[in-house]
């Protein structure tokens, strides 16, 4: 059983004892209120006879008679009984409190631990990710969000000019790999060569003249020359 669920079962069970607990006290109340009602009368008699002179059920050196007395002592006693269940109903809901703060404990170290192994199984699985883009058959079809070095790397295709050459603010990260006849790094959409032994591997789409996933099989131009020249011996 976890500690929830024991927590949960020990809840149940609180209610019912508490109940008869309230439930004892309200009779000690009852009981408590009625002997201090007689008291108050039988005290109130005694003084009236005291005062008429009628004082043979009076002890000596008291001011009342004995059953009076005794009545006071049972109503002590009646409200130390109900002190002690008051104490006690107290404890038990102060210890179920006590063990609902060490189980919200547990429960956030749970909840901090899993978030962890989260953090880092999510870190584990994009290193994977990046080194099976990097591999060889991570899938035939490549997209990934250009870097700020991948932005470079189109704006430096598309206008003719090296990343050397242009003034850019953006930082350029010089261990992130190049791929296609380009030699630039990742960006838009990219094929892999189907031929196991391709140097290069990844291509962008418009290096190589595709708008489109192409169907079937596809070798890039130097594999495909070379293949053809294999076909023709």
């Amino acid at each position: 059983m976890s500690f929830a669920d024991e927590f949960e079962s020990n809840l149940v069970s609180l209610a019912h004892v508490l109940q008869k607990k309230y439930a004892l006290l309200r009779d000690l109340d009852k009981s408590l209120q009625e002997n201090q009602r007689q008291n108050e009368q039988r005290c109130e008699k005694e003084i009236e006879d005291i005062r008429r002179g009628r004082t043979a059920n009076v002890t000596p050196n008291a001011h009342f008679s004995e059953e009076a007395i005794d009545e006071q002592k049972h109503s002590v006693r009646i409200a130390d009984e109900k002190v002690a269940l008051a104490m006690q109903a107290y404890d038990l809901v102060d210890m179920h409190v006590q063990q609902l703060d060490q189980y919200m404990k547990k429960s956030n170290e749970q909840m901090r631990r899993e978030k962890e192994n989260a953090s880092a199984s999510n870190l584990e699985n994009s290193g994977e990710a990046g080194k099976a883009g990097e591999g060889r058959r991570g899938g035939r079809k490549k997209t990934r969000l250009a870097t700020a070095a991948s932005t470079a790397a189109v704006a430096s295709a598309s206008t003719g000019m090296t990343s050397t050459g242009m003034d850019l603010d953006l930082p350029v990260d010089p261990n992130e790999p190049t791929y296609c006849i380009c030699n630039q790094v990742s960006y838009g959409e990219m094929i892999a060569c189907d031929n196991n032994e391709c140097k290069i591997e990844w291509f962008h789409f418009g290096c190589v003249g595709l708008k489109d996933q192409p169907k079937g099989k596809w070798y890039c131009p130097d594999c495909a020359t070379v293949k053809k020249s294999r076909k023709g011996r």
